[in-house]
């Protein structure tokens, strides 16, 4: 697939597959491309970003539109940009569903935002509009592009209670890991987070990307097998099970 990611700001990881780390909070988001369909995972911090990105995936893959959407967890920075890619299929792990859609949580989300730095008004119109997933992932769920299948995997919980890995074969392995692991600062662990749990879903992320595979990670540069096992016995240390 002849993209020209660089021109764009974003990385090239494989054949038909990148990431852009976007400005403000540092998060990823992934795409990958198939014969038919287009995937993006994660979608910005507000409508704004989520336009801006659904533009770029337009320039770079010669107009083709978002055809599936999959959501590492539900924090501000990765949702509030959803709803600028009408008629997208949404994924999410299970629960992400019901969470998205209680006023309860969709203001957290709200205060959230405002509180990171977003703007009042941007974060109020992003929220209003706010897209919850429709399909939920207990499990794996294999979703196929056409000529690509990829994997989506409920690893969790750990970061959240709702955190959903994207795996891309080939012949390096991409993994985008959400926020289960994060490289540019120490993993964060909000009220939501599962501690004890998250040195399981890091157990998890290894067994199905295996010692070769490109981990991408929620926050920061890309890292390898031997980062997330790092990373992994930080939180064991840090997090200790009663």
């Amino acid at each position: 697939m002849d993209v020209h990611w660089e021109a764009y700001g974003w990385e090239r990881l494989a054949d038909g597959v990148g990431r852009r780390r976007l400005p403000g909070w540092d998060a990823t988001v992934g795409l990958v491309l198939g014969e038919q369909g287009v995937l993006l995972y994660d979608t910005g911090s507000t409508l704004a970003e989520g336009a801006e990105l659904r533009g770029q995936v337009a320039d770079l893959t010669g107009g083709r539109r978002v055809t599936h959407i999959a959501l590492s967890h539900p924090h501000f920075d990765h949702v509030l940009g959803t709803a600028a890619f009408a008629g997208a299929e949404v994924f999410g792990a299970v629960g992400s569903d019901d969470l998205l859609s209680l006023d309860r949580e969709r203001e957290a989300l709200r205060r959230d935002a405002v509180r990171q730095g977003v703007d009042a008004a941007a974060a109020a119109e992003a929220v209003d509009v706010l897209v919850a997933p429709r399909h939920v992932v207990s499990g794996e769920w294999t979703l196929d592009l056409g000529g690509r299948q990829v994997l989506l995997a409920n690893v969790g919980p750990g970061h959240t209670g709702h955190d959903l890995a994207l795996c891309v074969p080939g012949d390096r392995e991409v993994v985008f890991c959400g926020d289960l692991v994060e490289e540019s600062g120490e993993p964060q662990a909000g009220p939501d987070a599962i501690p004890s749990r998250w040195p399981d879903a890091l157990d998890r992320l290894l067994r199905l990307g295996g010692e070769d595979a490109v981990y991408v990670p929620g926050h920061g540069a890309v890292v390898d097998a031997a980062f997330v096992r790092l990373q992994r016995e930080e939180l064991a240390r840090r997090f200790p099970v009663a």
